[in-house]
């Protein structure tokens, strides 16, 4: 198996939620530190390039939260449907959004994925810039830890 360590990895596949665009990368830190920055709400702004602030939530999201993100200077509702086995998805103003999964890969090392629904395509951009950001952060974070 070659090093695929920040190569990211645009496909469609097949998931619990229908055919979907994923974008993917592996990242040198562990599942479990990449999840926590998935779903605890505070450190959303930091690696998504759209969400400048989260409200409602306290902490870490779970299926069923409700809030709103703020994009572009604007509120808008979410809920979280799933949030399960290191992957959840979301409605954003009513609407499937993306979903968020992890997975480990080796040792200290996960695939974190974007699975993107085909009408949102250009959001593939966005998710990139997510995806090398997550990297830094949780390299910064795995490096800190010791």
């Amino acid at each position: 198996m070659g090093d695929n360590i920040g190569a990211i990895r645009p496909h469609f596949e097949r998931t619990v939620d229908g055919r979907r665009l994923v974008v993917s990368r592996e990242v040198s830190a562990p599942e479990s530190i990449v999840w926590d920055m998935l779903v605890s709400v505070e450190d959303w702004p930091e690696w998504g390039p759209s969400v400048s602030a989260v409200r409602g939530v306290d902490g870490k999201i779970e299926a069923g939260s409700r809030g709103e993100v703020r994009v572009g200077g604007i509120w808008i509702p979410f809920t979280i449907e799933t949030c399960n086995d290191h992957r959840w998805t979301w409605r954003v103003a009513g609407i499937p959004a993306t979903g968020h999964r992890v997975e480990a890969v080796g040792i200290d090392r996960c695939e974190v994925a974007f699975e993107i629904p085909p009408l949102a395509g250009p959001y593939v951009v966005v998710c990139v810039a997510a995806l090398r950001r997550i990297d830094r952060l949780a390299t910064s974070a795995k490096n800190k830890q010791g």
